[in-house]
């Protein structure tokens, strides 16, 4: 027999690791999305109607199969030949089936799939996105929305040295903003100012960029930090002072735990300064997402909100002008 296909007329989500409920959530309260997926292959959504979700791009699925299609062969090669007669670069997305699926992205073209040293800029190529059902059966897409094989990014975690976890959160925010925007990664000579930052996890990345930080917390950061001649530090809250009391600086960030409502006043004060062309922050949801306001970030002219592998329930806003 060789091969079958099959396109579809459906649209399929794939959510973040262990994020599911959120997307599902997103799709209901965001969108007015009240139909279930069709199809659940592993976390993999699959919803018949590809026209309901035009111009929709939900914050919380990873990537998007846009033109899904199933594929039912013979043998592994017989899938790798009709994968690679589409276009060279695909990745699994694994669910079931793993040794076929290992087999299979083995014989096509080389992408990696390994953990990710920082700083690093992601190749801007088409990805598409297979999925095994059964051992002769795949569902595949070649248009996604992310350049990531399955819209993933992970970093080579330091186990030693950063003082908390928070670092690979903004080693994955500039990693998207550089994809976004072209924007170099901070670097020696420019000066950036964090708000909330201890202890320390976000400047811990800067400096070692070789950028300047005025760390700005009520607590202090961890020892290293402390002493370290690129950091100034400022025991206060940093919501409360104004951007004429920083100054000129190329950056600002903040992952600080605050109601969003304070984060968009906070926001607007510094983007009407003038003090700063570049500025990225967490979103940090209390309780039911309030999506009218998360609509209000959104709608800040060269910003952009973005989930990423490292935020939980929360959001990342970035706002950049190089």
């Amino acid at each position: 027999m060789g091969i079958s296909v099959t396109e579809l007329e459906g649209i399929a989500f794939l959510p973040f690791i262990e994020q599911s409920a959120l997307l599902s959530s997103e799709l209901k309260n965001r969108f007015n999305i009240t139909s279930k997926p069709q199809k659940l292959y592993g976390d993999l959504m699959y919803f018949e109607d590809r026209a309901e979700f035009e111009g929709k791009e939900p914050y919380w699925a990873r990537t998007t199969m846009f033109k899904p299609f199933l594929l039912k062969f013979d043998s592994i090669s017989d899938a790798v030949n009709h994968l690679k007669s589409i276009q060279r670069n695909w990745a699994p997305y694994l669910y079931t089936c793993f040794r076929r699926a290992e087999l299979i992205q083995e014989k096509l073209p080389y992408i990696n799939l390994k953990e990710r040293q920082f700083p690093f800029s992601i190749p801007q190529s088409a990805m598409g996105l297979y999925t095994l059902i059964d051992e002769h059966t795949l569902i595949a897409s070649a248009q996604t929305t992310s350049f990531l094989p399955a819209g993933l990014l992970k970093f080579k975690e330091d186990h030693e040295n950063p003082p908390s976890r928070a670092y690979l959160k903004i080693q994955e925010s500039l990693t998207m903003a550089n994809l976004f925007y072209g924007v170099d990664f901070p670097h020696q000579g420019q000066k950036c100012f964090e708000a909330g930052a201890c202890p320390g996890g976000w400047t811990w990345v800067l400096v070692n960029q070789g950028a300047e930080v005025f760390a700005v917390d009520r607590a202090e950061l961890v020892p290293e930090l402390m002493k370290n001649p690129l950091v100034k530090f400022l025991a206060h809250d940093a919501f409360t002072l104004k951007p004429e009391d920083i100054g000129n600086v190329d950056w600002v960030f903040s992952d600080v735990i605050c109601y969003p409502e304070r984060l968009l006043k906070w926001i607007n004060e510094w983007m009407q300064s003038g003090k700063t062309k570049n500025m990225i922050c967490t979103i940090k949801m209390q309780g039911e997402i309030d999506w009218p306001l998360i609509n209000e970030f959104a709608s800040i002219p060269d910003s952009k909100i973005i989930h990423l592998n490292y935020n939980k329930h929360e959001l990342t806003w970035m706002w950049i002008h190089k």
